[in-house]
């Protein structure tokens, strides 16, 4: 890896263009470097994990308004069109809209991959946007993964580098350029065109952070699809000889200077090398429950807690319970945060996603989570729930903060440790790192296990056949040749979709 220092530079200083970080993104995205066998498979397993989640999504409301602004939208001319989850393949629209109607599908639920750092991601919103041009276009299937494995490398080591939430800025702002830049790789563009891809797409989509805080909305599902459709736009303007404004990152009134931190500032970069492998994807991990990432692991703590600690689930047996843990988990979705819509058991299915009193309550209580269930309206507002959820609070640990960020794979975790004190006095306290599911935790994910939550998932609404049948095409995604690529998606059950309401809107 190559490092890049990032500061500010004044307009009479003329940063060169090769000296930007757009442009050493740009490089690596043109560098012709083979995917690995391990990195495609990964891939693989992550094109899965998204049509999994998608599925579970495609009656939801969000993703019916999506996917009905999409299909408003017929295929643009110069290409094939883009398939939409849920619909039949022959159903095509423009591929922008497509990349928005399954980023929203895909972000809908909180269901799928997750990469956490200096700041956190969901770089699996990357594919989305190239599954769609690579339909639109007549891509390969190996393209495609190029593509998503550039658009994961940049995401994850803009991540590692530099801290959005901390200005208060959206995650999706490292996520506009990374998609860009896997657009280019997958389209074999020039560094040229692929640095103005980048910088447009990374000036469209820096939003802030209030779509992740107090009453969450729906856009939040919307806020990563976004980002997607502008990254697919961008690429078009940038393929049209349209530039953008640079330096983006370093320009006395770009990013670093007024949306982080400020003039003075500097942040070091660590990009691959020309001929080096883009393996960034294999430091992500997927979820086992549709929650934000940080519950995970509290999730299977109070799964195992409820098993061997009967003593709990007594009617008003637990006094107090105090979750220690790192900054990012106390002050975002823990008590920390002071947001009161996090006790609150009226609150949005995107708000109890983010707060851990709710759902470690609910995990303790019922030892297991599910993604409907566990969120119903019914079972948020139970009463000796509510009594439960409002003794939970959280704490932050110097420990566990310092752990969240280890750049050491082996000690980075995203737990901590809680303790129960019992209206007897009694105390039961125990710990934990990472989730089960995490490639270091009790039960890593493996190929097995994205199969089996595709087909929990999508049973509901989809055929068996056709679940088969996207599971063979998705394995085999790194050979697909062009006209196989619009397989590359999943249709429902005749009447799932006709009964799902929608609102007529201005498209």
């Amino acid at each position: 890896m190559k490092t890049h220092n990032l500061r500010t530079h004044r307009s009479d200083e003329n940063l060169e263009r090769t000296s930007q970080l757009a442009w050493a993104i740009a490089e690596v995205a043109a560098d012709d470097v083979e995917v690995s066998d391990d990195v495609s498979e990964m891939v693989i397993n992550r094109v899965i994990d998204n049509a999994a989640v998608a599925a579970a999504s495609v009656t939801r409301a969000p993703v019916a308004a999506a996917r009905a602004q999409a299909l408003t939208h017929p295929v643009s001319v110069n290409g094939d069109g883009s398939t939409v989850f849920g619909r039949e393949p022959s159903r095509r629209v423009s591929p922008e809209w497509a990349a928005w109607a399954n980023g929203v599908a895909v972000r809908e639920l909180d269901f799928h991959d997750t990469f956490l750092s200096a700041e956190y991601s969901h770089p699996g919103d990357n594919i989305p946007a190239m599954v769609a041009v690579g339909q639109h276009v007549g891509s390969t299937g190996r393209d495609v993964v190029r593509g998503i494995a550039t658009g994961y490398e940049i995401q994850i080591d803009l991540v590692k580098a530099i801290s959005l939430h901390k200005h208060k800025i959206d995650h999706v702002a490292h996520l506009g350029p990374s998609a860009a830049a896997g657009l280019g790789t997958m389209l074999h563009l020039d560094p040229e065109v692929i640095f103005q891809a980048i910088g447009q797409a990374l000036h469209t989509t820096t939003a802030t952070r209030q779509s992740r805080k107090g009453q969450i909305s729906t856009w939040k599902a919307h806020a990563p699809a976004f980002a997607g459709k502008m990254a697919v736009e961008s690429v078009d303007r940038a393929m049209r000889g349209q530039t953008s404004p640079e330096p983006i990152w370093e320009g006395e009134d770009g990013v670093i200077a007024w949306l982080l931190d400020g003039p003075e500032a500097s942040y070091d970069v660590s990009l691959p090398e020309r001929g080096e492998a883009k393996r960034a994807i294999l430091d992500s991990y997927t979820k086992e429950h549709s929650a934000e990432y940080q519950a995970q692991a509290w999730i299977d703590l109070a799964r195992k807690l409820h098993n061997e600690h009967p003593e709990l689930l007594a009617p008003g047996a637990i006094r107090s319970v105090v979750i220690h843990t790192s900054h990012h988990t106390h002050f975002v979705i823990g008590s920390g945060a002071n947001d009161p819509q996090k006790y609150d058991p009226s609150a949005s299915r995107e708000t109890l996603d983010h707060s851990i009193p709710y759902i470690f309550a609910v995990a303790l209580q019922d030892g297991e989570w599910h993604h409907v269930r566990s969120y119903a309206p019914e079972r948020a507002s139970r009463p000796d729930t509510v009594e439960l959820w409002k003794r939970i609070t959280t704490e932050e640990d110097p420990e566990w903060t310092r752990r969240y960020h280890s750049l050491d794979p082996k000690e980075k975790a995203f737990g901590g440790r809680v303790t129960i004190t019992l209206t007897d006095g009694s105390v039961i306290t125990d710990e934990i790192a990472v989730a089960d599911a995490h490639p270091l935790g009790a039960r890593p994910f493996a190929r097995a296990n994205y199969i089996e939550k595709f087909r929990s998932l999508a049973e509901p609404v989809v055929t068996v056949d056709e679940i088969e049948r996207f599971l063979d095409v998705a394995q085999r995604l790194p050979e697909l040749e062009p006209h196989e690529l619009a397989d590359l998606t999943f249709t429902v059950e005749p009447g799932v979709l006709a009964s799902v309401p929608t609102t007529k809107g201005l498209f």
